[in-house]
């Protein structure tokens, strides 16, 4: 035994009790045995009032950060709790991907939901639009994905997928996810609204719709599904029933008496994925594929029922009833918060569902001696309108038979540098791409034609389908032009055709509204 002049022994000995490790002890031992024993390696706090009458200097002298934190046990130890990392934290790290397969880690809350993550996002990754954003839930190996409804809690989402599973968290832009409050009859076609549902009589299916979604329900609805069977490749046309207990299937074609109804699944404890590429992974009979699973168990194969709608007006039903019947008044006040969202200036939605450049835009008469008119007449406006189109030609044309524009000044490139233009993806990625970002009526992007050199496609979103409008080169009096429609209306590049048709429809059935963009983190 070595001893150290002082009030404290320092001991070098095996000790008579043995740790869970078996071996020897270094220990500090009081020289007298009743003080209270301290733990190894900590440090011995010293009263600032050993002395009687001498103030206690701790308050006028700063405390200063310990460098070593590690060293020392936080809560015993007289350093600032500041420069120590916390014991237990509520912060977890999260990472979201982007359209480029580019991700971005960010720290979030434990209860954080979808709508809060996304606002973050758009905070630390700059993005000039405030709404209209969400989270996608994506499986690449089993080609599922959904969107998390804005009040999900994203750890929870996180904690259902399995760890050797390839899940992740995208991104991205979703215009579609309270469409259905906004064209009801669109989503909810009269043919697949169930009779049962009609409980007042008297009452068009327009009406009994608008009733219900105020209500935070949806109408029951019914109609045919192809299925795939369990354990084989094999799909099968059944007539199935959307109600709020649950989704049902008819044993005997479609009838729906309770004898013949089969109960398929509980829609509180569900999730419904679209399925992508649903041809290739699971040999469906159509592209419209969709699947529900228990929300609270990893995505397994065995535990997935997969169906298959005959159009995507029928799968965006389907799918649309089921989020209203599992969270009927929750989907409505999440949609009255993203209407309450902090608008951008530009591109964003108000209450009648027109952007503001849109709804500040008006026909204006210029004629008079006496300055511009607004032209309250809607007949008037609209021939002001087609007016205005045939005058954009030649407009164009005097402008560019100037002599310091000639062909070689002209910017041909200038699309590729803006977020609609997708370069040359292929039709059914066009398609992908929009529905991914929501199939709501003006939403575009334009790419380059596979098929015709020198030639563009313009990809638009109308009543839930995606319709492709060619772009072509057009020549005339020595100068190259793009048209659409065989020369009556001639643009000099894709950026003054977008800018017409942001405006005027011309021939599309719809004004371009909604540029589907990659969105990069």
């Amino acid at each position: 035994m070595m001893e150290v002049a002082g009030p404290w022994t320092e001991v070098f000995e095996a000790s008579d009790r043995k740790e869970a490790s078996g071996g020897s002890t270094l220990t500090l031992a009081p020289l007298m045995g009743d003080s209270p024993s301290v733990r190894r390696s900590q440090p011995i706090l010293i009263a600032s009032n050993r002395s009687k009458g001498v103030k206690s200097l701790s308050s006028s002298v700063p405390a200063i950060p310990n460098p070593f934190p590690e060293l020392c046990t936080p809560s015993k130890s007289p350093v600032l709790i500041s420069s120590l990392p916390p014991q237990s934290t509520d912060k977890h790290l999260v990472k979201v991907f982007g359209e480029d397969n580019h991700s971005r880690a960010v720290w979030v809350s434990r209860g954080a939901t979808a709508r809060e993550v996304c606002q973050m996002l758009v905070q630390t990754a700059h993005c000039s639009d405030q709404e209209n954003w969400a989270l996608l839930e994506i499986h690449p190996a089993l080609g599922l994905e959904r969107c998390l409804e804005d009040h999900e809690v994203v750890l929870e989402v996180q904690a259902t997928w399995s760890l050797k599973g390839d899940a992740r968290l995208m991104f991205c832009k979703n215009y579609a996810k309270y469409e259905f409050f906004r064209k009801p009859m669109l989503f909810f076609p009269e043919n697949m609204i169930s009779d049962s549902a009609d409980v007042s009589k008297g009452m068009t299916s327009s009406d009994l719709i608008q009733n219900l979604l105020r209500s935070g329900t949806c109408p029951e609805i019914q109609g045919f599904l192809h299925v795939k069977e369990p354990s084989r490749k094999t799909w099968k046309k059944v007539y199935f029933f959307l109600r709020r207990s649950g989704l049902y299937s008819s044993t005997k074609g479609s009838s729906k008496e309770p004898r013949h109804l089969q109960y398929v699944a509980d829609l509180d404890d569900l999730n419904v994925y679209t399925a992508v590429n649903g041809r290739k992974l699971y040999g469906a009979p159509a592209d419209f594929t969709f699947c529900i699973k228990p929300s609270r168990n990893p995505i397994r194969v065995q535990d997935l029922k997969i169906l298959c709608a005959e159009n995507e007006q029928t799968r965006t039903c389907w799918t649309s009833a089921f989020r209203l019947f599992k969270y009927g008044k929750q989907l409505q006040c999440n949609y009255h918060l993203s209407k309450s969202a902090p608008r951008s200036l530009e591109g964003s939605n108000l209450a009648d569902g027109k952007s503001k450049s849109e709804a500040s835009l008006v026909a204006m008469d210029f004629s008079g001696k006496a300055g511009g008119r607004v032209i309250q007449n809607p007949t008037e406006a609209q021939s002001a309108e087609r007016e205005e189109g045939q005058a954009w030609r030649r407009r164009e044309a005097l402008r560019c038979s100037l002599p310091n524009l000639n062909s070689a000044a002209r910017p041909s490139s200038i699309h590729k540098t803006l977020p609609w233009f997708h370069g040359g993806v292929s039709r059914k990625e066009a398609q992908r791409l929009i529905e991914k970002q929501g199939l709501v009526d003006g939403m575009f992007l334009i790419r380059e034609s596979q098929q015709h050199s020198q030639c563009f496609v313009l990809s638009l979103c109308y009543q839930l389908k995606t319709k492709h409008y060619l772009v072509i080169p057009f020549e005339e009096g020595g100068r190259k032009y793009l048209t659409m429609d065989d020369g009556v209306t001639l643009f000099i590049d894709l950026l003054q055709l977008v800018e017409f048709h942001q405006i005027n429809k011309g021939i599309l059935p719809v004004c371009l509204k909604h540029p589907c963009v990659c969105v990069a983190l």
